[in-house]
C-alpha cells in the first residue's frame, strides 16, 4: 500500500501538505529525520503512516498523558491499532496492552519519556522484546536546556540507541531556535539526520497586540463577540487564573480553570470537559496545551506577556489547527517584562539568565513593533517573507494612525528635561504644571512645567503609554522604572519628523471565519455533539471544524460526495455518514437548494474555486454578505452599516468589493468613471495586480478600499 492511499482511506485527504511526503519517504528508507513544523501541519501523520507500512510496532515518546490518550481514539476510530501505556491504567490493563504489542496487534505504542528507565524496567524489557521498527520523538525540543519548555527525561531518550541500535528515529517539533535545533541532533544521538524544516507561518491565525489598560474589562469585550466559539484564555499565575475564570463564570461563560496547584483529578475534569465541548473557554498558566490536539480554537489570548518568542508562538499556535481563520490576542504591559525579569533572575545559572534575558527582550521587541509581527515572528526563526502580511494589527491598522506630533515631542522633551530619571506620572505632572508637594520648585523653572495643561490626565497616560508601546521611551531598572528616550525618539526629535501614533480604541471585534452556509454548519455541529456524547469521544474526533466547514459549503447528498469532503475517511464515512447526510438532505430540501449533478456520476464540481460553486444560488455563495446588500439596498452607507452589524470596517468594505466583483452593486456607488480610469492606468504602467503599488503611487488619495475596487472592476473590464 502506498502513503498517499493510506493518507485517503483512512485520513481522507487527498494530498500532503509542506514535507510530510519527504519526511515520510526519509522515514520509510530507514534515515534517522528531524521535522521542524508548526502546530497544526500534520506532524503526527509524518510517523503514524510509516507505522502502517513498517513491520512491527512504532514507539511514540509523547509528554502529556491527554494527548496520548487523543491520539490513541483518533487512531482507533479510523481503524488504525494504537495504545498507550501510564499510570492512569490498571496493572491488568498495562499487561495485556504489553502482550499485544509482543503479538504484532499494536502499530503504535505512546509512552511519556519518564516510563523508558523506570526503576523496574519492565518497559525496556517489553521494547527489548518487540519488534520496534520506529521511535518517534514528539514535542523534541523539550530535551534542550536552554530551550522554553526543557524536560530533563528528555535527556534519558539517547540511551534507547544502546537499546534499539538499528531502529530509525524520528524527532518532530514546532518550535526551535538554532541552539536548541543543535541540542536535538546531539542528544537524542541521531545518526547524521535530514532536517526537513517547513515554514513556520500560520497564515490563518490573526495577530494582534493591545496595550493592556483594564484587562478583565478587555477580555469580556473580546469574548463578548464569540460567546459561541472555543478559545484558551492565558495568565501569568494561578491566583489570576482562578479569578478570571470565576469572572467570566459570573457572566454567563462557560469557563473553566487550569493549573499545577488543582488537584489532579480536577484538572483531569476539566481538561476532559473542555475537550469535549462541554465547556468552550479555559482560563489557564502555561501548564495547559502543549500536545492538546484540539483542532476547533478559535482563539488564544493572552493576558500577560509570554517569557519568550518561542512560547509565544507554540501557544498562540493552539489556535487553528484546522486551518480555519483563528486569532490570537496578547495584552501587553511594560510591567510584564519586570514581573517575568525578576523571575528569570532567580535561576542559579548565570548563563541561563543572560540567555533568558535576551528572549525576553526580543518578546518585549515583538510586543512594541510598529510593522508587520508575522514578519518579525517568522524572522525570529530565520524565516523571510517577502512583504507584509496584511493578517496581524499593525498590518490591518495601516493608514489609520493620528498625527500626534506636537503633544508626542512635549511629553518626550519634558522626559529629556528631567534627565530621564523619572516615572511617567511624575511626567505628567509637570506637563500638567501640578502644585503636588512631590513637584520640586526647580522643576517649576522649566520650560516644559505645565505645556500640557489643557488636556487631562488620562490624556497624557495613554499617550505615554503609546509612546512606550511604539518604541519611542523605554522603561530603565526594576522596582521603580524611570523612562528615557529611545533612538526613535530622538531622531524624530532632531530631524522634525511627524510622529503618528495609533490612539483609538483597540478593535476586538471578530473576524468572520470563511464563506460557508452558517445555519447548515450550526445544524451539523449539534449532530457532532450529540454523536460525542453518545459515544464519549471529543466532538473534533469525529469531525473538525474545517470538515463540517467544507459539507456546509459543498452539500454532499449522498456516499460518493462525501468521500469528496475533506477529512472524511472511508472508516469514519461507514460510522457516521448516514447520520451527517440525513442532515444535509433535509437542509437541502427544506432550503430548496438546487443540487446539479455532472455527467450523471453524482458528484458536485468539486474542481471549482470554494465559494464559487454552481450547486447553490448565487446570494448564497456571497455568505454574510448577503446581509450587508441588503442593508446598502435599503440606503445605509458603509458607515451605518458597520455600526448595525457591529462589524469591522475592513469586513464591510471586503463584502462590498465581493458583491461588485459578483456585479451585485454599481461600482460608481464608490468611484466615478474618471477615477477608475486613473487607477487603471497607472495600474497598467505597473504592471501589477497588487495593492501596495498602488497605494505607494497614490498615497491618500485612495484608500486600500477604493484601489481594490478599481482592481477588481479593471479586471472584470479586461476579461
Amino acid at each position: 500500500m502506498e502513503p498517499l492511499t493510506i493518507l485517503k482511506d483512512f485520513y481522507g485527504y487527498n494530498s500532503f501538505r509542506g514535507h510530510q511526503a519527504s519526511i515520510i519517504d526519509n522515514v520509510l528508507q530507514g534515515k534517522d529525520t528531524i521535522a521542524l513544523m508548526p502546530t497544526g501541519a500534520g506532524k503526527s501523520v509524518c510517523y503514524q503512516i510509516p507505522a502502517m507500512l513498517l513491520p512491527g510496532v512504532t514507539l511514540v515518546i509523547s509528554p502529556l498523558i491527554a494527548l496520548m490518550k487523543d491520539q490513541v481514539d483518533g487512531l482507533n476510530q479510523i481503524g488504525i491499532s494504537a495504545a498507550f501505556l501510564n499510570s492512569t491504567q490498571s496493572h491488568y490493563e498495562q499487561r495485556d496492552i504489553a502482550e499485544s504489542v509482543l503479538k504484532g496487534e499494536i502499530k503504535l505504542l505512546y509512552l511519556a519519556p519518564e516510563r523508558l528507565f523506570s526503576e523496574n524496567g519492565q518497559t525496556l524489557d517489553l521494547l527489548k522484546n518487540s519488534r520496534v521498527s520506529l521511535v518517534a520523538i514528539d514535542e523534541a525540543h523539550c530535551v534542550s536546556q536552554w530551550g522554553h519548555d526543557f524536560r530533563p527525561e528528555y535527556l534519558n531518550i539517547g540511551k534507547l540507541r544502546d537499546i534499539l541500535p538499528n531502529v530509525t528515529f524520528l524527532a518532530l517539533t514546532a518550535t526551535a531556535d538554532l541552539q536548541t535545533r543543535q541540542d536535538i541532533a546531539t542528544k537524542l544521538r541521531l545518526n547524521q539526520p535530514q532536517w526537513f524544516i517547513s515554514s513556520f507561518d500560520r497564515p490563518n491565525i490573526t495577530y494582534k497586540v493591545v496595550q493592556r489598560s483594564d484587562g478583565p474589562q478587555q477580555l469580556l469585550e473580546f469574548l463578548g463577540h464569540r460567546v459561541d466559539q472555543t478559545g484558551i484564555v492565558y495568565c501569568l499565575s494561578r491566583m489570576n487564573v482562578e479569578e478570571t475564570a470565576a469572572a467570566l463564570q459570573r457572566k454567563g461563560f462557560k469557563a473553566l480553570p487550569y493549573h499545577a496547584g488543582l488537584e489532579r483529578s480536577t484538572r483531569q475534569r476539566h481538561q476532559e470537559a473542555f475537550i469535549k465541548d462541554e465547556a468552550n473557554i479555559m482560563v489557564a498558566t502555561i501548564a495547559f496545551g502543549m500536545g492538546i490536539d484540539k483542532s476547533n480554537v478559535r482563539y488564544v489570548v493572552h493576558m500577560n506577556m509570554p517569557q519568550n518568542v518561542e512560547s509565544y508562538y507554540q501557544e498562540t499556535g493552539r489556535a487553528g489547527r484546522d486551518g480555519l481563520p483563528s486569532e490570537a490576542l496578547l495584552l501587553f504591559s511594560y510591567g510584564d517584562k519586570m514581573t517575568l525579569s525578576r523571575m528569570i533572575e532567580k535561576a542559579e545559572n548565570p548563563d541561563y539568565v543572560e540567555n533568558m534575558k535576551q528572549k525576553l527582550a526580543k518578546m518585549v521587541q515583538f510586543c512594541q513593533i510598529q510593522q508587520c509581527r508575522r514578519r518579525f515572528l517568522l524572522g525570529y526563526f530565520d524565516e523571510k517573507i517577502p512583504g507584509d502580511c496584511g493578517n496581524c494589527d499593525t498590518c490591518l491598522d495601516k493608514g489609520e494612525k493620528v498625527d500626534m506630533t506636537i503633544y508626542a515631542q512635549m511629553m518626550l522633551s519634558a522626559i529629556a528635561r528631567l534627565q530621564e530619571r523619572y516615572g511617567l506620572g511624575y511626567v505628567i505632572l509637570i506637563l500638567r504644571g501640578s502644585n503636588a508637594a512631590k513637584v520640586s520648585e526647580h522643576h517649576k523653572t522649566l520650560s516644559v512645567y505645565g505645556i500640557g495643561k489643557e488636556q487631562p490626565e488620562s490624556f497624557w497616560k495613554k499617550l505615554g503609554n503609546q509612546l512606550l508601546v511604539e518604541g519611542y521611551i523605554e522603561a530603565q531598572g526594576q522596582d521603580y522604572p524611570t523612562y528615557a528616550l529611545t533612538n526613535l525618539a530622538w531622531k524624530k526629535l532632531k530631524q522634525k519628523e511627524k510622529i503618528l501614533l495609533s490612539l483609538d480604541k483597540p478593535d476586538l471585534r471578530a473576524k468572520e471565519t470563511g464563506e460557508y452556509d452558517s445555519e447548515l454548519f450550526n445544524k451539523l455541529k449539534n449532530l457532532r455533539f450529540s454523536l460525542s456524547r453518545k459515544l464519549n469521544l471529543p466532538p473534533y474526533l469525529i469531525f473538525s471544524d474545517a470538515t463540517l466547514a467544507d459539507m456546509a459549503n459543498k452539500y454532499p447528498i449522498n456516499a460518493p460526495n462525501l468521500l469528496d469532503i475533506h477529512g472524511v475517511g472511508q472508516a469514519k464515512a461507514d460510522s457516521y455518514g448516514n447520520d451527517f447526510l440525513k442532515v444535509i438532505q433535509q437542509h437541502v430540501e427544506e432550503n430548496e437548494i438546487p443540487i446539479e449533478k455532472t455527467n450523471g456520476s453524482g458528484k458536485y464540481p468539486y474542481d471549482q474555486k470554494p465559494g464559487s460553486f454552481n450547486t447553490r444560488p448565487k446570494s448564497r455563495s456571497l455568505g454574510t454578505a448577503t446581509e450587508t446588500l441588503r442593508l446598502l439596498k435599503q440606503g445605509l452607507n458603509v458607515e451605518q452599516i458597520t455600526e448595525k452589524r457591529n462589524l469591522a470596517r475592513s469586513t464591510v468594505e471586503s463584502h462590498l468589493a465581493r458583491l461588485v466583483e459578483a456585479n451585485l452593486v454599481a461600482n460608481t456607488s464608490f468611484l466615478n468613471q474618471s477615477e477608475i480610469d486613473e487607477i487603471k492606468e497607472i495600474q497598467e504602467q505597473l504592471a501589477t495586480n497588487l495593492l501596495k503599488p498602488l497605494k505607494e503611487h497614490f498615497g491618500e488619495k485612495y484608500s486600500y478600499f477604493q484601489l481594490r475596487i478599481a482592481t477588481i472592476v479593471s479586471n472584470v473590464q479586461v476579461e
